[in-house]
């Protein structure tokens, strides 16, 4: 049983969040004050406080730039309004789902060059053969122009290109996909049915284009073939080096055309198909 006191003050509550109540070492929240000496001025605008000691610059903030615009969306965008599909990574089911989609946006606006460019890309076989049969379909002209290493399954997505064009850097691999497995005997013998019957698709393809047999592509695919781009060229996997185009209004780029360039270079609209769908002055709205 508590008893209330009887000498002396009566019992306080605990006083709430803030100051402490009468003079004391602690005056409130906030920094204490440093004590001057007799005769020391007070800080003012005279005299001003100690000065804070400089900050290291390896402990200064970090501050991240953020484009509200959502650049990497916008550029892309840029680049298909000038018929440019931009590929690279590995690419698996959902990254051939948006090519072959970009594909045929492009082929649904008329007729005019689509160009792809490649960059270390890779591919899963079914995805290869995916965008390898949009590109059979597609009306308008598609020039590959193929930079970094290009290898496995990629190279029918090359091949399946009406034209083929490479960057001085460019490194082709003739090498067998990997594919795994899982379930029952009979299931893994049926789906090594499939995967036979891709790579048939998948040589057969690569050999048209080179004019060579199926057979020897394949053995070059299983010792892993390494081709650069004269080897590539001799081999018949491209047809030449990807040219340079003079861009108006920039001076010291353009160049005269070269013997054998082709005249169109690197497959791009010309000049006159800057504007997005420019074609269709040519063939008409019903596109």
């Amino acid at each position: 049983m508590i008893k209330p006191r009887t000498q002396g003050s009566p019992l306080q509550p605990f006083p709430g969040p803030g100051p402490f109540p009468g003079p004391g070492p602690f005056p409130g929240p906030g920094p204490r004050p440093v004590p001057r000496r007799p005769g020391e001025p007070g800080p003012g605008p005279d005299h001003p406080g100690p000065a804070r000691p400089a900050q290291n610059p390896a402990m200064a903030p970090v501050r991240i730039w953020l484009d509200p615009r959502g650049w990497p969306e916008s550029l892309y965008e840029r680049l298909l309004d000038r018929r440019i599909v931009m590929v690279h990574g590995n690419l698996d089911g959902d990254a051939a789902t948006r090519l072959c989609a970009q594909l045929l946006t492009l082929d649904a606006e008329g007729t005019a060059p689509i160009r792809l460019e490649m960059q270390n890309l890779t591919a899963e076989l079914p995805a290869a053969l995916s965008v390898m049969g949009i590109l059979d379909v597609v009306r308008g002209p598609v020039t590959a122009c193929a930079g970094g290493r290009i290898g496995g399954p990629a190279l029918g997505i090359l091949a399946a290109c009406r034209r083929r064009q490479a960057y001085p850097n460019a490194l082709f691999v003739l090498s067998e996909p990997q594919v795994g497995f899982d379930g029952t005997v009979t299931a893994l013998a049926s789906r090594e049915e499939q995967a036979r019957v891709m790579l048939d698709d998948l040589f057969g393809r690569i050999a048209e284009v080179t004019g060579r047999e199926a057979d020897q592509v394949r053995a070059d695919a299983r010792r892993n073939r390494l081709l650069r781009v004269p080897e590539a060229i001799e081999y018949g996997l491209v047809e030449g080096h990807a040219s340079a185009r003079g861009l108006p209004g920039l001076p010291g780029l353009a160049r005269p055309a070269r013997q054998g360039d082709g005249g169109g270079g690197d497959g791009a609209p010309d000049p006159g198909d800057d504007q997005p769908g420019g074609d269709r002055h040519r063939d008409g709205e019903h596109d």
